[in-house]
C-alpha cells in the first residue's frame, strides 16, 4: 500500500500538468510539425506549419475575446504594430500588386501576427521555459538527422560529396537545421547561465549545447558558427565577466585539445572556417554571389528609395541591377534529392532585402522595432535581480534575438523553418513588453 500511494498522486499531478500546458499546445504543435519533413499545402509555398501558426493566431485571438482581455499594452502594440505600417506603405505602393499582397501576408506573420500570438500565449517564466526546452528538443531532433547524414553520406551536396547536415530540409533550404540547432544552442546555454537552475537543469544544458555543437559544425554554415559564437559570447558577458573569461578559457583549452590534440574535425570542416578570413580577399562563389545580391538590392533601392519595388518585388527587379559576377543560380542536390539549380530571389541579407523592397520607411519601423525590442530586453535583464524576475528566461530571449539580429545580415526569411524565427520573435517580444509580474510568475500563480 505505502508503494501505491506514491504512483497514485504522481498520476493526479499528470493530469493537473497536463491542462497547465494546454494553452501552450499550438505553439507546441509548431515545433513538433518542424521535426518532420516539410508539408506542402497545394501548388504554393505555404507549408503545414504554416497552417499551424495561423492556428496558433485564431487560437491566442478566440481566448482573449472569450476573455475579454486587453490583449496589449500601448508600448507593446507600438513596437509590435510599428513594421505593420511600412509593410502595408511598400504593398500600396507597389506596380504587382497580387505579389506584393502575398508578401505582405508573410511579413505580417513573421514579424507581427504569430509573435503577437506568442507572447498573448506565455503566461509566464514556465511557460517561456516549457517553450524553451521544446526548442532545444526540436534542435536534438533535427540534429541527430543531420549527423545521420553525415556519416552515411547521405546529407546535401557539398564540394562534390553528399555530406552537409540539412535535417529534414532538403538541400533547397540548407539553412533550416543549421538556424534550428543554432536556437537549441543559444536557449541551452542560456539556460546553463541561469543564476537559479533548477535542479539538474545545469548539466542537461551543457550537454545539450555540446551534442548540438556537432551538428552546427557539420551543416557547414558560416554564418551560423558565427552568429551563435558571438550571441553565447553577450549572454556570457551579461551573466558576469569573470564567469565569461573562465568559461571561454576552457573553450580555448577544449577546442586545442580536440582540434590540435585528437584530430577532431574533418578537412572539410577546416576549409570551411577558413574561408571567413578569406571573403575578402580570394571569396568563394557563394559569397561573391552574395556580394552581387547586395549590390543589386541597394541599386533597386536607390531607384525607389521611399517605398521600394514592394514586398517581393527582388526577383522582378534583380537582373536589370546585377553585376556579371552574379552567377545564373545555385547548384543544389543530395538529401533525397536530384541536382537542379535554384534561381537566387533574394540578396540574402533581411536588411537589404527590406531596403530595396520596401524602401527607407520599411527599414525603418521593421529595424526599430527590433531595436526597441533588444533595448527594452536588456534593460529588464539588467533589472531582472533587483524586481525579481526570472533571469534565465531573459537570458535566452536576449540571446535569441541577438542571434537573429545578427543572423538576419547574411540571410533573409524563406522556407519553412521562417516560423520558428516568428516563435522566436514571440519569446523575445514577451521578455521585452511583458510587465513584471508576468516575467517574475507573479501573474500566474
Amino acid at each position: 500500500m505505502a508503494a501505491v500511494l506514491p504512483a497514485l498522486a504522481r498520476a493526479a499531478i499528470l493530469p493537473r500538468r497536463l491542462r497547465y500546458a494546454a494553452p501552450q499546445a499550438p505553439a507546441l504543435a509548431v515545433l513538433v510539425l518542424l521535426a518532420a519533413p516539410p508539408v506542402a499545402l497545394g501548388e504554393g509555398p505555404a507549408t503545414l506549419t504554416d497552417a499551424a501558426s495561423a492556428a496558433l493566431v485564431v487560437w491566442c485571438a478566440v481566448r482573449l475575446l472569450r476573455e475579454r482581455a486587453r490583449p496589449l499594452t500601448g508600448r507593446a502594440a507600438l513596437i509590435l504594430g510599428a513594421p505593420v505600417a511600412g509593410f502595408a506603405v511598400a504593398a500600396l505602393a507597389a506596380a504587382e500588386a497580387d505579389t506584393a499582397l502575398v508578401g505582405l501576408c508573410r511579413h505580417l506573420q513573421v514579424f507581427v501576427l504569430v509573435p503577437a500570438a506568442v507572447m498573448l500565449t506565455l503566461r509566464g517564466p514556465r511557460d517561456f521555459r516549457l517553450l524553451a526546452w521544446a526548442v532545444v528538443a526540436l534542435a536534438l531532433a533535427q540534429g541527430a538527422i543531420g549527423v545521420r547524414q553525415f556519416l552515411t553520406r547521405t546529407g546535401a551536396s557539398y564540394m562534390g560529396q553528399d555530406i552537409r547536415a540539412v535535417g529534414t530540409f532538403g538541400p533547397q533550404d540548407v539553412m533550416g537545421m543549421a538556424t534550428l540547432v543554432s536556437y537549441g544552442i543559444v536557449v541551452a546555454v542560456a539556460l546553463a547561465l541561469d543564476p537559479r537552475p533548477g535542479r539538474g537543469q545545469r548539466g542537461v544544458a551543457l550537454a545539450c549545447a555540446a551534442a548540438l555543437s556537432v551538428p552546427l559544425t557539420l551543416s557547414f554554415s558560416r554564418g551560423a558558427w558565427i552568429a551563435t559564437a558571438l550571441a553565447c559570447g553577450v549572454m556570457l558577458l551579461l551573466s558576469g565577466v569573470r564567469r565569461a573569461l573562465a568559461v571561454l578559457l576552457a573553450l580555448a583549452a577544449a577546442g586545442v585539445v580536440l582540434v590540435g590534440g585528437l584530430g577532431v574535425g574533418s578537412q572539410l570542416v577546416a576549409e570551411r572556417v577558413g574561408t571567413i578570413g578569406r571573403v575578402t580577399v580570394a571569396p568563394d562563389r557563394s559569397v561573391t554571389d552574395r556580394y552581387a545580391l547586395w549590390d543589386a538590392a541597394l541599386g533597386i533601392w536607390r531607384e525607389h528609395p521611399v517605398t521600394g519595388v514592394g514586398p517581393k518585388g527582388f526577383p522582378a527587379h534583380r537582373d536589370s541591377h546585377a553585376s556579371v559576377a552574379l552567377s545564373s543560380g545555385s547548384d543544389t542536390g543530395g538529401a533525397g534529392e536530384a541536382f537542379r539549380r535554384e534561381p537566387l530571389l533574394s540578396p540574402h541579407n533581411m536588411y537589404l532585402l527590406v531596403l530595396s523592397e520596401q524602401g527607407l520607411v520599411g527599414l525603418t519601423a521593421l529595424a526599430g522595432s527590433l531595436a526597441a525590442l533588444l533595448v527594452l530586453g536588456l534593460r529588464g535583464l539588467r533589472a531582472a535581480p533587483r524586481r525579481g524576475l526570472d533571469a534565465g528566461c531573459g537570458l535566452a530571449a536576449v540571446g535569441l534575438l541577438v542571434w537573429q539580429v545578427l543572423d538576419f545580415a547574411y540571410a533573409d526569411i524563406g522556407g519553412s523553418a521562417t516560423v520558428m524565427t516568428a516563435v522566436v520573435l514571440g519569446l523575445a517580444a514577451w521578455w521585452a513588453l511583458s510587465d513584471d509580474r508576468t516575467r517574475s510568475g507573479a501573474a500566474a500563480r
